[in-house]
């Protein structure tokens, strides 16, 4: 009984705490909603998107390691041209050039003119490390990267909550590329 009774008056002080957790949460999403809105049309609208064809512009792209995780890219480079370049690993290091910019074309964050951004497939979002690892060197892409593979729900310093990203991406060269024991 003085379990059951412990148990109770424990459940009871942890009412008010998780009460504010969904409160906080409400806030959040209230605050977000119109984002998450306006995201999800244009999410909806470039996977719609046609080319001159009449084909889809852009196609998607799953991960083989996990099925949830998937962009829709566009090959800007014809891919037969680089299908015998190399093509990243996860413990690689790439050098690309990119540019990021929001659904209503707010750009975020981009190489400059002039350089490459080098980093390890690894340590990106998992939207770039399904790109990346899908391409070989010179390829160029325009990628689409829904915000679970992204921020998520609570987004980055410069990128709000539930944005999904549209991404130009070239792979420019694999430094360093160790090729694993076959």
């Amino acid at each position: 009984m003085k379990k059951l009774l412990s148990f109770a008056v424990v459940t009871l002080m942890l009412i008010p705490s998780l009460v504010s957790c969904f409160e906080d949460d409400t806030k959040l999403w209230n605050q977000y909603e119109e984002l998450y809105v306006n995201n999800t049309n244009w999410l909806i609208e470039q996977i719609e998107k046609k080319d001159s064809n009449g084909e889809l512009y852009y196609n998607l792209l799953t991960a083989n390691w996990d099925s949830l995780a998937f962009v829709y890219i566009h090959y800007f480079n014809d891919t037969m041209l680089t299908k015998d370049n190399p093509q990243p690993y996860y413990t690689s290091t790439v050098e690309v050039k990119y540019r990021g910019q929001l659904y209503n074309g707010t750009v975020f964050d981009s190489t400059a003119v002039d350089s490459t951004y080098k980093t390890k497939l690894s340590s990106v979002i998992t939207g770039w490390n399904v790109a990346l690892s899908n391409m070989h060197v010179g390829d160029s892409v325009q990628v689409i990267i829904p915000y679970h593979v992204a921020y998520g729900e609570s987004g980055s310093a410069t990128i709000p909550p539930y944005s999904n990203l549209l991404f130009d991406i070239k792979l420019v060269s694999i430094p360093a590329l160790v090729v694993p024991n076959s």
